[in-house]
């Protein structure tokens, strides 16, 4: 994570929440950066969802909650960064969740772009 210029942390939503694995990962790395002088700051960010149904939005802005703290430039996207399905292969039927992460790619490529030159 310290050597990358962008970052994209995808969660899987449990309960209206993110998998317990990667916020006990994302405290960790968050509280060392922090703790040596900013070492995300002004990276880019962006959080990727996967839902089944509901429940996405408050794992969105928990990601994104870790970035804002840490000074990190956080990428949007044409709606919330999630895309539906409960079981292996929906995600790739949900055309509007799959053109909103390209939309996102798009994005975070231009803005590193932009930031890198």
């Amino acid at each position: 994570m310290q050597a990358a210029d962008g970052i994209l942390i995808g969660s899987p939503t449990y309960f209206g929440n993110i998998a317990g694995k990667l916020k006990c990962l994302l405290d960790r790395a968050f509280l060392v950066s922090k703790l040596n002088g900013g070492l995300m700051a002004h990276k880019v960010g962006a959080p990727v969802i996967a839902v089944r149904r509901q429940g996405a939005t408050g794992v969105y802005h928990m990601i994104s909650n870790y970035f804002a703290i840490n000074s990190m430039f956080i990428v949007g996207s044409s709606y919330w960064n999630m895309a539906m399905g409960r079981d292996p292969g929906d995600i790739s039927k949900d055309e509007e969740g799959l053109q909103t992460l390209k939309d996102l790619g798009q994005n975070v490529a231009w803005l590193l772009k932009m930031i890198t030159k």
